[in-house]
């Protein structure tokens, strides 16, 4: 689903990213680890064309999308679904509003958008929230509005940026439940960016760990527990890091 080749990034004078290669496929869930200010919300961020790479190559589903205009990746974009760490809703817009966003410009009657919401809702195993402000959500119900929303316009990947982040124990397994259970359940490939390694072991079918903008380590779980690597067991035993970062 996608493939980064060779990719440098730099911001503020600093190279986030060094050469990264690197090959998501189609239908696993991929963690990306590391140390805050590693590069990995700069990885998602490259995927879905937020920002471009200095250099590399970046395909999403075979396109390359590394020097892609605005225009030609709208398409491409309808393809990769986002969840914000923030959730990132409209606070002005009903819940309805913010999970239906995606399908504004869209020729679509009322009653075929609102049964789309209360589809891509019922998903995330939330019912009867369409008319609710942000403001009366729960941190957990946001990230997942934040999904549903991701999910509305039926994509082919779902690129998570610290679901978990800022939630209790018992909301964050919720959260990584829906995300096994979607990928399941809608055959599609989820890129998820966290810092919290019990919760990436749970449900990752491969790891990544990135240490000061290079991969250092791509394999399983089971993998990984076992890699000889000084950098890795120093980060199992302990140095997984903050949140945040670039």
């Amino acid at each position: 689903m996608f493939v980064l080749k060779d990719v440098c990034f730099s911001a503020d004078g600093n190279q986030i990213l060094k050469q990264i290669t690197l090959s998501i496929n189609h239908g696993e869930i991929f963690v990306i680890m590391g140390l805050s200010g590693a590069g990995k919300s700069t990885i998602l961020r490259l995927l879905n064309g937020l920002i471009r790479p200095d250099s590399g190559l970046i395909l999403v589903d075979g396109t390359d999308i590394s020097k892609a205009t605005e225009k030609e990746l709208g398409p491409i974009r309808r393809k990769v679904g986002m969840v914000f760490q923030s959730s990132a809703l409209f606070d002005s817009l009903t819940v309805a509003e913010n999970v239906g966003f995606a399908w504004r410009n869209d020729r679509i009657s009322k009653s075929e958008l609102a049964q789309k919401v209360k589809e891509a809702l019922a998903l995330v195993r939330l019912a009867d929230v369409e008319s609710k402000m942000p403001a009366e959500l729960s941190g957990g119900m946001k990230k997942r509005v934040g999904l549903a929303r991701a999910i509305a316009m039926q994509p082919q990947a779902i690129l998570y940026d610290e679901p978990t982040s800022g939630l209790d124990p018992m909301t964050s397994n919720t959260i990584l439940s829906l995300i096994r259970d979607l990928n399941e359940r809608l055959q599609v490939t989820s890129v998820v960016v966290t810092h919290d390694l019990e919760g990436a072991f749970k449900i990752a079918d491969r790891v990544a760990l990135l240490h000061e903008g290079e991969i250092i380590f791509v394999g399983t779980a089971a993998e990984m527990e076992q890699a000889q690597i000084p950098l890795v067991k120093s980060f199992l035993t302990g140095g997984q890091g903050e949140q945040g970062g670039y």
